[in-house]
């Protein structure tokens, strides 16, 4: 008794237990391939288009006809008469607007000498042949009633002095551009959050003491800006506007651009395309509007 009761399981209940045989599992044959069968059995072969002409560049050959796949060749670059000449031709196939906005991209090389970049800028300027429905509204900043009074006879759309800087906070007052009198500058501190780029700055040209010449310029002007650290898109007429006149508008935007950076680091301007509002884009040659290096412009940038 003493044997069962240190064992803890009952000899009786020992022989009742079932008793389990378990097979040991064997280890599975390599299976090795027969060279010679594999002889045997037909190789499949990727299909390769070599036939097919891959495009390599600027250097691939242009198509012989109209209908072609656009994305075996490099796309074709205009002049920028012909590109306009094209956008018209859209417009008329299309039957949309006639008098639909026309725009130019620049995609710019901001490099500079070493780790250095052209900064972001902001322009305005003065196109031969405007396109413009109304002038611009101009605010001009001035305590100086002499300056006032010339402000309003040379069309300001409003003139004054720190009364505006709340109204304008409230939305009360609002314009196109914004002009002040060097001695306002400092007083308008409170307006650099709500105006941002449009807050009067000497090397914008919205800061001095000529105020009807800074009207004069505003009021009638073209205005661009870099965006997304190096692009221009900037409107440059309308469709329906003679060809001359576009041309002569797209001309003077990219001299102006690239007044921003020295002539002696190469093309300022690295591609350019120009489309309408409902038109596909098309790029066009911007090389006849750079500015050709001098010995005055190189003696310039020493």
């Amino acid at each position: 008794m003493r044997d069962q009761s240190m064992s803890g399981i009952s000899p009786l209940l020992k022989k009742e237990l079932p008793i389990r045989h378990f097979a040991a599992l064997k280890a599975a044959k390599k299976v090795q391939n027969d060279p010679k069968k594999e002889n045997l059995n037909p190789k499949i072969e990727k299909k390769t288009n070599s036939n097919r002409h891959k495009a390599r560049g600027l250097t691939a050959m242009e198509p012989i006809d109209d209908v072609y796949q656009v994305q075996y060749y490099p796309k074709p670059v205009f002049d920028i008469e012909t590109a306009i000449d094209s956008l018209k031709k859209f417009q008329q196939l299309d039957f949309t607007y006639p008098k639909q906005p026309v725009y130019i991209d620049l995609q710019l090389d901001m490099k500079l000498e070493k780790k250095k970049k052209v900064d972001p800028f902001v322009r305005v300027v003065q196109l031969p042949y405007s396109f413009m429905t109304k002038p611009n509204s101009v605010v001009v900043f001035t305590e100086n009633p002499e300056e006032v009074t010339v402000a309003q006879q040379h069309g300001a759309d409003v003139v004054g002095g720190m009364e505006l800087v709340q109204k304008i906070l409230d939305e009360e007052v609002q314009g196109d551009f914004y002009v002040s009198a060097p001695d306002m500058v400092s007083k308008l501190v409170p307006l650099k959050n709500k105006l941002r780029k449009k807050f009067p700055k000497s090397k914008r040209g919205s800061v001095g003491h000529n105020i009807p010449e800074m009207i004069k310029v505003f009021k009638t002007g073209h205005e661009y800006q870099v965006e997304r650290d190096c692009y221009v898109l900037s409107k440059v007429g309308t469709l329906d506007m003679p060809k001359e006149h576009i041309a002569a508008n797209v001309a003077t935007i990219i001299k102006d651009v690239c007044t921003q950076r020295p002539v002696s680091f190469g093309p300022f301007v690295k591609r350019a395309i120009i489309c309408s509002a409902t038109s596909e884009s098309l790029l066009f040659k911007a090389e006849p509007f750079f500015p050709q290096l001098t010995e005055d412009n190189e003696e310039e940038n020493k």
